[in-house]
């Protein structure tokens, strides 16, 4: 694991103009381009085509996860502007029970302007369908790192917090866009099959599918299924310590069917993850299935994969279909009919992957747990692609384009 965890970071870097940073989606989300890497042979390609690119009878794994309106303005009295940024749900703590609350909620926030507000409540008066509501955030106390628990409350109980939100937040479009979110992001910054709520961030690999690309995957016999992972803010975070030993990855929540745990066992042709938190999930549970071998009694809040969990198992050999057949046991034994777990795993260089044959991803930021999760999959060839896309202009980053990775 040592070598894992000193791997320089410096490594991972390469010139990023501000000119091939997209701004904003193209108008027709599916005209983006498509770089296509398959065992060594990179082409270029547009994404409504990529149904071609792919072998037939394979399956795409999808993360349905909806971004929500999750950064809420607050002012003073004096007149101070607080940001209060909403990253997950705290009491309670599971996310639809949460989004379901008429009175209060606890989340895990980021403040801005925090020096602005000291114990105060933070008031809000909001009219929704006519009704006048008085919504307020309360700071609780310190959590991990630089967040706070915040108490919201409101006094209409004909309102969600869910729908509150949807009122009066925003969507968190990424800190490197340098803009204000608008009026378009509300539909260019969702997934076209998003249907979970959750994310601080959009799963952005799916952000090109479109209506006519399912259309021809379903022609070519391409099999689509879903998972959900909310994805959190600590996805921008860049490494900022020399060695990837120093850094803290964040923790994600994620939901998988049995059904689907079932199917994945026994496939055959080639499982394509669409996005790295797809990537991440469908990892994480291997390593579940693992964690249950070694004790098929483990409670559920024991199934947690830490970060370095796959770095200190160097012996591991069991195959896919064993890990998965343990996890679907473990669920049966219990009578659930969904695997809901969270995963801290962090995937570089030396990783051996045990799931995925493929993935879909956008181009991510240098130095970036993102770009070493690709790196990990791609070895040095990472940099022959991206040299190949800045040189042909190709747009990156969450708005950006597209490649496909397959061995």
């Amino acid at each position: 694991m040592d070598q894992v965890q000193n791997i320089s970071i410096q490594d991972f870097t390469y010139t990023l103009p501000e000119e091939q940073i997209a701004p904003y989606a193209l108008p027709d989300r599916d005209h983006s381009r498509l770089l296509i890497w398959n065992n060594g042979e990179i082409s270029d390609e547009r994404f409504d085509r990529l149904s071609d690119q792919l072998p037939s009878g394979s399956m795409l794994i999808f993360n349905n996860t909806r971004v929500i309106r999750a950064r809420l303005f607050f002012h003073k009295h004096t007149g101070a502007k607080i940001e209060i940024f909403c990253l997950e749900p705290l009491d309670p703590a599971e996310y639809t029970q949460s989004f379901s609350k008429t009175d209060c909620c606890n989340w895990k926030c980021i403040i801005g302007n925090l020096k602005k507000w000291k114990d105060e409540v933070l008031v809000q008066r909001l009219e929704i369908e006519g009704k006048e509501i008085f919504f307020k955030a309360e700071k609780i106390k310190a959590s991990d790192s630089n967040a706070y628990e915040i108490k919201f409350s409101w006094d209409n109980p004909l309102f969600t917090f869910a729908e509150i939100l949807e009122f009066t937040g925003n969507i968190p479009i990424p800190p490197y866009l340098h803009r204000e979110s608008e009026a378009i992001d509300l539909t260019s910054y969702q997934t076209v099959y998003s249907k979970i709520k959750g994310s601080v961030a959009a799963p952005t690999a799916g952000l090109h599918f479109t209506a006519a690309v399912f259309d021809a995957l379903e022609k070519k016999n391409i099999q689509c299924e879903e998972v959900t992972l909310h994805v959190g803010a600590g996805t921008f975070q860049p490494v900022k310590s020399e060695t990837i030993g120093g850094h803290d990855m964040h923790t994600e929540h994620f939901v998988v069917s049995r059904k689907l745990i079932d199917r994945l066992t026994t496939f055959e042709p080639k499982i394509i993850a669409v996005g790295t938190t797809s990537v991440r999930t469908l990892e994480s549970m291997y390593f579940i299935g693992c964690k249950i071998i070694s004790n098929p009694k483990i409670d559920s809040d024991q199934l947690s994969v830490n970060q370095w969990y796959p770095y200190n198992l160097p012996n591991l050999n069991y195959s896919r279909r064993e890990a998965f057949e343990a996890l679907s046991a473990w669920l049966q034994e219990r009578n659930l009919t969904e695997l809901n777990s969270s995963t801290q795993i962090i995937i570089l260089p030396g990783y051996t992957f045990k799931v995925i044959s493929g993935m879909i991803t956008n181009f991510h930021q240098p130095q970036s747990t993102l770009l070493l999760l690709i790196a990990a999959f791609l070895g040095d060839e990472w940099k022959r692609i991206y040299a190949h896309a800045l040189s042909e202009n190709y747009r990156f980053l969450s708005y950006g384009d597209s490649n496909l990775y397959l061995k």
